[in-house]
């Protein structure tokens, strides 16, 4: 039996979606890539896997804010 993540799929969804050229995308296009982003984002979030991008983006943050002092 095979199983398909949801969280996965939608991520190879944005990568191809986002290879397609900006000029050929029409604004619904755009929007749907949009929504698409947002729910990858929230199937990520409560995942160990999410956690630790939020802890490497709020260090990276905090590093740039300290240096800028």
């Amino acid at each position: 039996m095979l199983t398909i993540n949801v969280a996965v799929l939608l991520a190879v969804v944005v990568a191809l979606r986002l290879r397609r050229r900006t000029e050929a995308r029409s604004r619904n296009d755009e929007k749907l890539t949009v929504v698409i982003v947002l729910v990858l984002g929230l199937l990520l979030a409560p995942t160990t896997l999410g956690q630790g991008l939020m802890d490497v983006v709020n260090q990276l943050v905090s590093g740039i804010s300290e240096s800028s002092r």
